[in-house]
């Protein structure tokens, strides 16, 4: 892997470049197209372009499958999470008004961002974890065979 230096360099600066732009359709998307689906699937491109790059073994050192795991239920919480609560406090699932009764603008606005967080969060996850699954597995054929 030492021979593919210019694919090394030019994935670190992508890297962080694919992040920032996870960000920004992550939390500009109830103003535009986007949104937590797209988001967790571009902030997954991340990781997984690193991985391919510099190895399985160097990606799960920057984030471990434990932490992938955790990442599932956590988004999967937050989500479910903001529905329940108003549940709780008497309205509708993830009717988000529950969250600011006296201004609703406001509790429609924390909702969107609560429940856009937890899909980006799962959708990560879910990705790298498939992505950890499958490229863990052993190879059929060695690479000098091809």
């Amino acid at each position: 892997m030492r021979h593919h230096l210019i694919l090394r360099v030019v994935t670190k600066l992508l890297v962080g470049t694919i992040m920032l732009f996870a960000l920004y359709v992550q939390f500009h998307g109830d103003y535009s197209p986007g949104g937590g689906f797209q988001a967790g699937v571009i902030m997954a491109v991340g990781f997984i372009l690193y991985g391919i790059v510099f190895g399985l073994d160097l990606v799960q050192k920057v984030l471990p499958p434990w932490f992938v795991h955790k990442l599932l239920a956590i988004g999967v919480l937050l989500y479910a999470g903001t529905g329940i609560y108003s549940l709780f406090t008497g309205y509708a699932f993830l009717d988000y008004s529950a969250l600011s009764p006296h201004h609703p603008e406001h509790g429609q606005h924390w909702g969107i961002l609560l429940v856009e967080a937890g899909v980006g969060i799962t959708v990560t996850g879910v990705m790298v974890a498939i992505y950890y699954a499958f490229s863990a597995r052993t190879p059929v054929i060695g690479d000098e065979e091809w």
